[in-house]
Protein backbone atom coordinates (compact mmCIF):
# COMPACT_ATOMS: atom_id res chain seq x y z
CA UNK A 1 0.00 0.00 0.00
CA UNK A 2 1.59 3.28 -0.47
CA UNK A 3 1.46 5.94 1.98
CA UNK A 4 -0.24 9.10 1.21
CA UNK A 5 -0.61 12.03 3.50
CA UNK A 6 -1.85 15.64 3.19
CA UNK A 7 -1.15 19.09 4.58
CA UNK A 8 -5.06 21.01 4.26
CA UNK A 9 -4.12 24.11 5.74
CA UNK A 10 -7.93 26.79 6.10
CA UNK A 11 -5.86 29.06 4.49
CA UNK A 12 -7.47 32.48 6.27
CA UNK A 13 -4.49 33.64 7.34
CA UNK A 14 -0.44 33.32 7.08
CA UNK A 15 1.17 30.20 8.05
CA UNK A 16 2.11 29.61 11.59
CA UNK A 17 4.49 27.72 13.58
CA UNK A 18 2.02 25.01 14.07
CA UNK A 19 0.54 24.40 10.90
CA UNK A 20 4.36 23.84 9.46
CA UNK A 21 5.28 21.56 12.12
CA UNK A 22 1.67 19.69 10.92
CA UNK A 23 3.21 19.80 7.21
CA UNK A 24 6.73 18.45 8.20
CA UNK A 25 5.75 15.84 9.81
CA UNK A 26 3.47 14.62 7.01
CA UNK A 27 6.01 15.18 4.93
CA UNK A 28 8.96 13.73 6.60
CA UNK A 29 6.25 10.34 7.56
CA UNK A 30 5.94 10.50 2.99
CA UNK A 31 9.55 10.33 2.56
CA UNK A 32 9.90 8.38 4.95
CA UNK A 33 8.01 5.50 3.31
CA UNK A 34 8.59 6.65 -0.10
CA UNK A 35 4.55 7.92 -0.43
CA UNK A 36 3.44 10.71 -1.23
CA UNK A 37 2.58 14.30 0.15
CA UNK A 38 -0.66 16.09 -0.63
CA UNK A 39 -1.34 19.87 0.08
CA UNK A 40 -4.97 21.40 -0.56
CA UNK A 41 -7.13 24.08 0.58
CA UNK A 42 -10.03 24.05 2.88
CA UNK A 43 -11.46 27.21 1.61
CA UNK A 44 -15.07 26.94 2.38
CA UNK A 45 -14.66 29.77 5.16
CA UNK A 46 -15.91 31.99 1.93
CA UNK A 47 -15.86 35.21 4.31
CA UNK A 48 -12.37 34.57 5.94
CA UNK A 49 -10.28 32.94 3.11
CA UNK A 50 -8.17 34.73 0.47
CA UNK A 51 -6.26 33.40 -2.16
CA UNK A 52 -3.44 35.79 -0.59
CA UNK A 53 -3.20 33.83 2.82
CA UNK A 54 -3.05 30.79 0.04
CA UNK A 55 -0.12 31.97 -0.79
CA UNK A 56 1.47 32.84 1.76
CA UNK A 57 1.05 29.59 2.60
CA UNK A 58 2.41 28.00 0.28
CA UNK A 59 5.59 30.11 -0.11
CA UNK A 60 5.99 29.49 3.66
CA UNK A 61 6.24 25.92 2.79
CA UNK A 62 8.52 26.29 -0.25
CA UNK A 63 10.68 28.66 2.11
CA UNK A 64 11.24 25.88 4.37
CA UNK A 65 11.43 23.34 0.96
CA UNK A 66 8.93 21.18 2.03
CA UNK A 67 7.74 20.48 -1.52
CA UNK A 68 4.67 18.60 -1.76
CA UNK A 69 4.24 15.97 -4.95
CA UNK A 70 0.28 16.53 -5.79
CA UNK A 71 -1.92 19.69 -5.27
CA UNK A 72 -2.24 23.48 -5.41
CA UNK A 73 -0.21 24.59 -8.07
CA UNK A 74 1.24 21.19 -8.73
CA UNK A 75 -1.82 19.62 -9.92
CA UNK A 76 -2.46 15.31 -9.54
CA UNK A 77 -5.00 13.25 -10.69
CA UNK A 78 -7.45 13.54 -7.20
CA UNK A 79 -8.03 17.36 -8.25
CA UNK A 80 -9.48 19.74 -8.14
CA UNK A 81 -7.23 20.95 -4.95
CA UNK A 82 -9.39 23.02 -3.64
CA UNK A 83 -12.75 22.41 -1.59
CA UNK A 84 -14.57 25.43 -2.97
CA UNK A 85 -13.41 23.72 -7.10
CA UNK A 86 -14.84 20.17 -5.47
CA UNK A 87 -18.63 21.31 -4.64
CA UNK A 88 -20.18 18.87 -6.99
CA UNK A 89 -18.50 15.80 -5.48
CA UNK A 90 -19.97 16.70 -1.73
CA UNK A 91 -22.90 16.59 -3.23
CA UNK A 92 -22.93 13.17 -4.25
CA UNK A 93 -21.33 12.22 -0.82
CA UNK A 94 -24.45 14.01 0.69
CA UNK A 95 -27.17 12.23 -1.55
CA UNK A 96 -25.40 8.61 -0.63
CA UNK A 97 -26.21 9.48 2.92
CA UNK A 98 -29.41 10.82 2.44
CA UNK A 99 -30.35 8.06 0.32
CA UNK A 100 -29.13 5.51 3.08
CA UNK A 101 -30.90 6.97 5.62
CA UNK A 102 -27.69 8.41 7.30
CA UNK A 103 -28.74 12.16 6.96
CA UNK A 104 -31.55 14.38 7.36
CA UNK A 105 -32.47 17.55 6.20
CA UNK A 106 -33.35 20.06 9.49
CA UNK A 107 -35.22 23.10 9.58
CA UNK A 108 -34.28 24.52 13.15
CA UNK A 109 -34.31 28.20 13.52
CA UNK A 110 -31.00 29.29 14.88
CA UNK A 111 -33.50 30.56 17.87
CA UNK A 112 -35.05 27.08 18.53
CA UNK A 113 -31.08 25.47 18.46
CA UNK A 114 -30.10 28.19 21.32
CA UNK A 115 -32.75 27.60 23.03
CA UNK A 116 -32.25 24.07 23.28
CA UNK A 117 -28.83 24.98 24.00
CA UNK A 118 -29.65 26.92 26.63
CA UNK A 119 -32.55 23.98 28.33
CA UNK A 120 -28.89 21.18 28.20
CA UNK A 121 -26.70 23.54 30.14
CA UNK A 122 -29.45 24.30 32.87
CA UNK A 123 -29.39 20.83 33.49
CA UNK A 124 -25.55 20.27 33.14
CA UNK A 125 -25.29 18.27 30.59
CA UNK A 126 -23.29 18.75 26.82
CA UNK A 127 -24.78 20.85 24.76
CA UNK A 128 -25.65 19.14 21.70
CA UNK A 129 -28.49 18.62 18.63
CA UNK A 130 -31.55 16.41 20.13
CA UNK A 131 -32.63 15.11 16.85
CA UNK A 132 -36.07 17.31 16.51
CA UNK A 133 -36.13 16.68 12.46
CA UNK A 134 -34.94 13.23 12.16
CA UNK A 135 -38.36 11.84 11.50
CA UNK A 136 -39.88 14.58 9.80
CA UNK A 137 -42.49 13.38 7.12
CA UNK A 138 -42.66 14.56 3.80
CA UNK A 139 -45.83 16.73 4.15
CA UNK A 140 -44.07 18.18 7.43
CA UNK A 141 -40.87 19.39 5.31
CA UNK A 142 -43.35 20.61 2.67
CA UNK A 143 -44.72 22.98 5.22
CA UNK A 144 -42.03 23.93 6.75
CA UNK A 145 -40.59 24.76 3.61
CA UNK A 146 -43.34 26.65 2.28
CA UNK A 147 -42.37 29.12 5.55
CA UNK A 148 -39.37 29.89 3.63
CA UNK A 149 -37.30 27.66 5.79
CA UNK A 150 -33.92 26.42 4.33
CA UNK A 151 -32.83 22.92 5.72
CA UNK A 152 -28.94 22.47 6.41
CA UNK A 153 -28.47 18.52 6.17
CA UNK A 154 -27.32 16.67 9.72
CA UNK A 155 -25.73 13.19 9.62
CA UNK A 156 -27.69 10.85 11.95
CA UNK A 157 -24.93 9.54 14.59
CA UNK A 158 -25.99 6.28 16.05
CA UNK A 159 -27.17 6.23 19.83
CA UNK A 160 -25.18 4.06 22.41
CA UNK A 161 -22.16 3.24 20.38
CA UNK A 162 -18.23 3.08 21.46
CA UNK A 163 -16.00 4.89 18.75
CA UNK A 164 -12.78 4.07 19.29
CA UNK A 165 -9.69 5.85 17.25
CA UNK A 166 -6.88 3.46 17.03
CA UNK A 167 -4.11 6.86 17.37
CA UNK A 168 -0.77 6.31 16.59
CA UNK A 169 0.71 8.52 19.25
CA UNK A 170 -1.96 8.29 21.96
CA UNK A 171 -3.41 4.47 21.24
CA UNK A 172 -6.72 3.81 22.19
CA UNK A 173 -9.13 6.87 22.60
CA UNK A 174 -12.85 5.90 23.11
CA UNK A 175 -16.05 8.41 22.62
CA UNK A 176 -19.34 7.92 23.63
CA UNK A 177 -21.64 8.82 20.61
CA UNK A 178 -24.57 9.53 22.50
CA UNK A 179 -22.87 13.24 23.70
CA UNK A 180 -22.38 14.22 20.43
CA UNK A 181 -25.80 14.87 18.62
CA UNK A 182 -26.76 14.78 14.96
CA UNK A 183 -24.41 17.66 13.81
CA UNK A 184 -24.43 19.47 10.52
CA UNK A 185 -22.72 18.07 7.62
CA UNK A 186 -23.84 20.85 5.00
CA UNK A 187 -24.96 23.90 5.66
CA UNK A 188 -28.41 25.79 4.52
CA UNK A 189 -25.91 27.23 1.55
CA UNK A 190 -25.23 24.24 0.00
CA UNK A 191 -21.41 24.63 2.00
CA UNK A 192 -20.07 21.52 3.43
CA UNK A 193 -18.92 21.68 6.94
CA UNK A 194 -15.04 20.95 7.92
CA UNK A 195 -15.87 17.53 9.50
CA UNK A 196 -17.96 15.91 6.03
CA UNK A 197 -15.61 17.90 3.81
CA UNK A 198 -12.33 16.20 4.82
CA UNK A 199 -14.05 12.71 4.91
CA UNK A 200 -14.89 13.14 1.04
CA UNK A 201 -12.05 14.67 0.04
CA UNK A 202 -9.33 11.72 2.40
CA UNK A 203 -11.48 8.92 1.06
CA UNK A 204 -11.20 10.82 -2.84
CA UNK A 205 -7.56 11.37 -2.38
CA UNK A 206 -7.03 8.06 -1.21
CA UNK A 207 -4.74 8.97 1.99
CA UNK A 208 -4.02 6.79 4.23
CA UNK A 209 -2.52 8.79 7.06
CA UNK A 210 -3.87 11.91 8.90
CA UNK A 211 -1.05 13.33 11.09
CA UNK A 212 -2.67 16.52 12.80
CA UNK A 213 -2.94 18.40 15.88
CA UNK A 214 -4.38 17.44 19.24
CA UNK A 215 -7.13 20.30 18.69
CA UNK A 216 -8.19 17.60 15.63
CA UNK A 217 -8.62 14.83 18.01
CA UNK A 218 -12.57 15.71 19.44
CA UNK A 219 -13.41 16.36 15.35
CA UNK A 220 -12.85 12.55 14.69
CA UNK A 221 -15.34 10.56 16.27
CA UNK A 222 -17.48 12.56 14.21
CA UNK A 223 -15.42 12.10 10.71
CA UNK A 224 -14.85 7.77 11.75
CA UNK A 225 -19.19 7.38 11.72
CA UNK A 226 -19.28 9.09 8.71
CA UNK A 227 -16.08 7.18 6.98
CA UNK A 228 -18.83 3.82 8.88
CA UNK A 229 -22.05 5.34 7.38
CA UNK A 230 -20.47 5.53 3.84
CA UNK A 231 -19.08 1.95 4.02
CA UNK A 232 -15.48 3.35 3.76
CA UNK A 233 -11.87 2.08 5.04
CA UNK A 234 -10.72 4.53 8.19
CA UNK A 235 -7.20 5.90 7.21
CA UNK A 236 -4.48 5.47 10.41
CA UNK A 237 -4.62 8.88 12.71
CA UNK A 238 -1.80 10.68 14.87
CA UNK A 239 -2.52 13.56 16.86
CA UNK A 240 0.54 15.15 17.65
CA UNK A 241 0.81 17.43 21.07
CA UNK A 242 -0.19 20.71 21.13
CA UNK A 243 2.94 23.91 20.78
CA UNK A 244 3.20 25.67 24.15
CA UNK A 245 4.87 28.72 25.69
CA UNK A 246 7.66 28.46 28.24
CA UNK A 247 5.05 28.84 31.20
CA UNK A 248 2.87 26.09 29.96
CA UNK A 249 0.55 28.35 28.45
CA UNK A 250 -1.19 29.10 24.36
CA UNK A 251 1.18 30.40 22.12
CA UNK A 252 0.89 34.11 21.24
CA UNK A 253 2.77 36.75 19.62
CA UNK A 254 4.12 37.83 23.55
CA UNK A 255 6.27 34.30 22.83
CA UNK A 256 7.53 35.42 19.72
CA UNK A 257 6.51 35.56 16.35
CA UNK A 258 3.70 32.74 15.22
CA UNK A 259 3.58 33.38 11.51
CA UNK A 260 6.55 31.35 9.29
CA UNK A 261 7.20 34.29 6.84
CA UNK A 262 7.80 36.93 9.94
CA UNK A 263 10.65 34.41 10.82
CA UNK A 264 12.21 34.78 7.42
CA UNK A 265 11.01 38.32 7.72
CA UNK A 266 13.89 38.88 10.28
CA UNK A 267 16.61 36.52 8.58
CA UNK A 268 16.33 32.93 10.60
CA UNK A 269 17.51 29.99 8.27
CA UNK A 270 14.85 28.21 6.94
CA UNK A 271 16.89 25.27 7.72
CA UNK A 272 17.15 26.33 11.36
CA UNK A 273 13.47 26.58 11.31
CA UNK A 274 13.06 23.08 10.22
CA UNK A 275 15.50 21.67 12.73
CA UNK A 276 14.11 23.28 15.67
CA UNK A 277 9.71 22.53 14.76
CA UNK A 278 10.76 18.97 14.05
CA UNK A 279 11.87 18.75 17.74
CA UNK A 280 8.19 20.31 18.59
CA UNK A 281 6.43 17.14 20.08
CA UNK A 282 9.02 14.39 18.44
CA UNK A 283 12.59 13.32 19.35
CA UNK A 284 15.18 11.27 17.37
CA UNK A 285 16.77 8.30 19.50
CA UNK A 286 20.36 9.50 19.50
CA UNK A 287 21.71 12.66 21.21
CA UNK A 288 22.94 14.44 17.77
CA UNK A 289 20.88 17.93 17.76
CA UNK A 290 21.01 19.11 13.71
CA UNK A 291 19.83 17.48 11.10
CA UNK A 292 19.23 18.17 7.69
CA UNK A 293 15.57 18.10 6.00
CA UNK A 294 16.73 14.34 4.37
CA UNK A 295 18.39 13.35 7.52
CA UNK A 296 15.04 13.90 9.18
CA UNK A 297 13.19 11.72 7.06
CA UNK A 298 15.41 9.30 6.91
CA UNK A 299 15.23 8.92 10.76
CA UNK A 300 11.22 10.36 11.82
CA UNK A 301 8.90 8.10 13.37
CA UNK A 302 5.26 8.36 14.70
CA UNK A 303 6.07 6.10 17.59
CA UNK A 304 8.75 9.00 18.54
CA UNK A 305 5.54 11.35 18.95
CA UNK A 306 5.30 12.77 22.36
CA UNK A 307 1.92 12.77 23.89
CA UNK A 308 3.07 15.14 25.88
CA UNK A 309 3.01 19.06 25.00
CA UNK A 310 5.81 20.94 22.97
CA UNK A 311 7.52 23.80 24.32
CA UNK A 312 8.30 26.70 21.98
CA UNK A 313 11.31 27.85 23.37
CA UNK A 314 13.03 30.97 21.14
CA UNK A 315 15.92 30.77 23.13
CA UNK A 316 16.22 27.50 21.95
CA UNK A 317 15.44 28.77 18.66
CA UNK A 318 18.14 31.08 18.51
CA UNK A 319 20.80 28.59 19.40
CA UNK A 320 19.50 26.28 16.50
CA UNK A 321 19.77 29.57 14.37
CA UNK A 322 23.12 30.82 15.44
CA UNK A 323 24.64 27.60 14.72
CA UNK A 324 23.37 27.71 11.11
CA UNK A 325 24.74 31.17 11.07
CA UNK A 326 28.20 30.14 11.55
CA UNK A 327 27.88 27.27 9.01
CA UNK A 328 26.74 29.34 6.25
CA UNK A 329 28.94 31.42 3.41
CA UNK A 330 28.92 34.93 4.19
CA UNK A 331 27.72 35.76 0.73
CA UNK A 332 24.32 34.12 1.61
CA UNK A 333 23.96 35.57 5.04
CA UNK A 334 25.01 39.12 3.56
CA UNK A 335 22.12 38.78 0.80
CA UNK A 336 19.78 37.58 3.98
CA UNK A 337 21.20 40.87 6.24
CA UNK A 338 20.88 43.23 3.04
CA UNK A 339 17.23 44.55 3.92
CA UNK A 340 18.20 45.44 7.72
CA UNK A 341 20.86 47.47 6.86
CA UNK A 342 19.12 49.23 3.99
CA UNK A 343 16.69 49.89 6.35
CA UNK A 344 19.24 52.61 8.32
CA UNK A 345 19.78 54.31 4.97
CA UNK A 346 23.13 51.76 4.37
CA UNK A 347 23.90 50.14 1.19
CA UNK A 348 20.95 51.67 -0.47
CA UNK A 349 19.32 49.94 -3.68
CA UNK A 350 21.31 51.80 -5.83
CA UNK A 351 24.11 49.65 -7.63
CA UNK A 352 26.73 49.15 -5.40
CA UNK A 353 30.75 48.95 -6.31
CA UNK A 354 32.33 46.13 -5.69
CA UNK A 355 33.99 48.11 -2.60
CA UNK A 356 30.76 48.52 -1.01
CA UNK A 357 30.24 44.89 -1.22
CA UNK A 358 33.46 43.45 -0.01
CA UNK A 359 32.81 45.81 3.23
CA UNK A 360 29.53 44.14 3.75
CA UNK A 361 30.84 40.66 3.47
CA UNK A 362 33.65 41.50 6.13
CA UNK A 363 31.17 43.41 8.09
CA UNK A 364 29.09 39.98 8.12
CA UNK A 365 31.79 37.94 8.55
CA UNK A 366 33.33 39.87 11.56
CA UNK A 367 29.65 39.38 13.62
CA UNK A 368 28.62 36.22 12.30
CA UNK A 369 29.84 34.36 15.61
CA UNK A 370 28.03 37.32 17.75
CA UNK A 371 24.13 37.27 15.84
CA UNK A 372 21.36 34.67 16.62
CA UNK A 373 19.54 35.86 13.43
CA UNK A 374 20.17 38.34 10.65
CA UNK A 375 17.95 41.21 11.98
CA UNK A 376 20.35 41.80 14.45
CA UNK A 377 22.69 42.53 12.17
CA UNK A 378 21.42 46.52 12.84
CA UNK A 379 23.00 46.17 16.77
CA UNK A 380 26.63 46.31 15.06
CA UNK A 381 26.05 48.49 12.02
CA UNK A 382 27.70 51.68 14.16
CA UNK A 383 30.48 49.85 15.08
CA UNK A 384 31.81 49.41 11.30
CA UNK A 385 30.19 52.40 9.80
CA UNK A 386 29.93 55.89 10.27
CA UNK A 387 32.13 59.10 11.07
CA UNK A 388 30.70 59.64 14.70
CA UNK A 389 30.81 56.77 17.45
CA UNK A 390 28.12 56.42 19.89
CA UNK A 391 28.50 58.52 22.86
CA UNK A 392 30.24 57.13 25.84
CA UNK A 393 28.14 56.57 29.13
CA UNK A 394 28.97 55.70 32.85
CA UNK A 395 32.05 53.15 32.93
CA UNK A 396 32.90 53.57 29.63
CA UNK A 397 33.03 57.02 29.90
CA UNK A 398 35.88 57.07 32.78
CA UNK A 399 37.97 54.55 31.05
CA UNK A 400 38.25 58.16 29.10
CA UNK A 401 39.38 60.44 31.75
CA UNK A 402 42.80 57.49 32.46
CA UNK A 403 45.86 60.04 32.49
CA UNK A 404 47.30 57.38 29.57
CA UNK A 405 44.35 58.01 26.86
CA UNK A 406 46.01 61.38 25.05
CA UNK A 407 49.32 59.59 24.78
CA UNK A 408 46.99 56.40 23.57
CA UNK A 409 45.41 58.39 20.84
CA UNK A 410 48.08 59.94 19.73
CA UNK A 411 50.68 57.34 18.91
CA UNK A 412 47.34 55.37 17.49
CA UNK A 413 46.34 57.79 15.24
CA UNK A 414 50.23 58.06 13.94
CA UNK A 415 50.36 54.51 13.48
CA UNK A 416 46.72 54.61 11.16
CA UNK A 417 48.36 57.17 9.41
CA UNK A 418 51.63 55.24 8.49
CA UNK A 419 49.56 51.61 8.13
CA UNK A 420 49.61 50.68 4.07
CA UNK A 421 47.38 48.81 4.03
CA UNK A 422 44.32 49.20 7.02
CA UNK A 423 44.14 45.58 6.80
CA UNK A 424 42.95 43.27 10.23
CA UNK A 425 46.64 41.88 9.61
CA UNK A 426 47.99 45.28 9.79
CA UNK A 427 46.14 46.43 13.05
CA UNK A 428 47.22 43.32 14.95
CA UNK A 429 50.54 44.23 13.96
CA UNK A 430 49.79 48.28 14.95
CA UNK A 431 48.60 47.23 18.32
CA UNK A 432 51.20 45.40 19.54
CA UNK A 433 53.21 47.95 18.81
CA UNK A 434 51.46 50.54 20.84
CA UNK A 435 51.13 48.15 23.89
CA UNK A 436 55.49 47.86 23.49
CA UNK A 437 55.94 51.33 22.98
CA UNK A 438 54.02 52.69 25.44
CA UNK A 439 54.79 50.18 28.28
CA UNK A 440 51.40 49.84 28.60
CA UNK A 441 49.34 46.73 29.33
CA UNK A 442 46.76 45.73 26.57
CA UNK A 443 43.68 47.21 28.46
CA UNK A 444 45.09 50.08 29.04
CA UNK A 445 45.61 50.74 25.42
CA UNK A 446 42.78 48.49 24.19
CA UNK A 447 40.04 49.92 26.01
CA UNK A 448 40.32 53.27 25.68
CA UNK A 449 40.48 52.59 21.94
CA UNK A 450 37.02 50.70 21.94
CA UNK A 451 35.73 53.52 23.79
CA UNK A 452 36.95 56.21 21.58
CA UNK A 453 36.31 54.04 18.40
CA UNK A 454 32.71 52.71 19.46
CA UNK A 455 31.72 54.81 22.47
CA UNK A 456 31.31 50.78 23.84
CA UNK A 457 33.41 48.69 26.36
CA UNK A 458 32.27 45.54 24.72
CA UNK A 459 31.77 44.45 20.68
CA UNK A 460 33.70 43.21 18.14
CA UNK A 461 37.39 42.68 17.88
CA UNK A 462 39.25 46.01 17.44
CA UNK A 463 41.26 44.03 14.10
CA UNK A 464 38.04 43.85 12.57
CA UNK A 465 36.39 46.83 13.98
CA UNK A 466 39.17 49.27 12.54
CA UNK A 467 40.19 48.37 8.77
CA UNK A 468 35.70 48.12 8.77
CA UNK A 469 35.58 51.50 9.51
CA UNK A 470 38.29 52.26 7.28
CA UNK A 471 40.92 54.94 7.68
CA UNK A 472 38.85 58.36 7.27
CA UNK A 473 36.47 57.42 9.58
CA UNK A 474 38.57 56.01 12.60
CA UNK A 475 40.63 59.45 12.50
CA UNK A 476 37.31 61.21 12.39
CA UNK A 477 35.79 59.31 15.62
CA UNK A 478 39.82 59.78 17.43
CA UNK A 479 38.84 63.59 16.67
CA UNK A 480 35.62 63.43 17.73
CA UNK A 481 36.56 61.80 20.82
CA UNK A 482 38.90 64.41 21.41
CA UNK A 483 37.53 67.46 20.68
CA UNK A 484 34.47 66.09 22.67
CA UNK A 485 36.13 64.01 26.05
CA UNK A 486 39.90 65.27 26.33
CA UNK A 487 39.99 69.24 25.43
Amino acid sequence: MEIRVRFAPSPTGPLHIGGARSALFNYLWARKNKGKFIVRSEDTDLERSSRESEQNILAALRWLNIQWDEGIEVGGEYGPYRQTERLELYREYTKKLMDNGHAYFCYCSEEELEQERQVLISKGETPRYLGKCRHLTSEQRATLEAEGRKPVVRFRVPEGQAIHINDQVRGDVVFDSNGIGDYVIVKSDGIPTYNFAVVVDDTTMKITHIIRGEEHLSNTPRQVLIYQALGLPVPEFAHVSLILNTEGGKMSKRDGDTAVMDYQKKGYLPEAIVNFIAFLGWAPSGEEEFYTLDELAEIFSLDRVSKSPAVFDIQKLNYINAHYIKKSAPERLAELALPHVQEMGILPQAERSIEQQQWFIGFIEAISEKISYMAEVKDFVHYFHGEVPLEPEGEALEVLRGEQVPGVLALFREKVLEAVPLSAAAVKVLLKQLTKELKLGGKLVYMPLRVTLTGQMHGPELYDIIPLLGRENVLKRLEVTKKRYLS
